[in-house]
């Protein structure tokens, strides 16, 4: 998988804008940001996961994915090496990213109506 390919699975998902953070892609829904190309020089993609859902991909392929060093690993943000994944897993691993902001942003929405 190439950035250009994580940038095309990343805009089939619904309601997925891209944008410019810090003069990098990145990508958000409802307008908050769940993945971004930040790391794409390195090769990697970047995915805003919970630790558990981290520690559950790193465990089932670490080969592919690693906590983002520093701070925001211990956060949650995710490497995903995109020359060692394949497309499935890349489109698996947005998807649950999608799905983590996309169920934020709902009840977030929630609490204030």
């Amino acid at each position: 998988m190439t950035a250009a390919d994580f940038r095309r699975i990343a805009l089939s998902l619904e309601g997925v804008e891209e944008y410019s953070h810090a003069g990098l892609p990145a990508f958000r829904v409802g307008g908050r940001k769940f993945a971004s190309l930040a790391s794409q020089a390195q090769g990697y993609g970047n995915l805003m996961l919970t630790l558990e859902q981290q520690a559950a991909f790193v465990e089932e392929a670490p080969e592919i994915f690693l906590p983002i060093p520093g701070g925001w690993g211990t956060m949650g943000h995710t490497h995903i090496r995109l020359e060692a994944a394949s497309e499935d897993v890349v489109m698996g691993a947005l998807r649950t990213a999608w799905k983590l902001r996309f169920d934020k942003n709902a009840k977030t929405r929630r609490r204030r109506l």
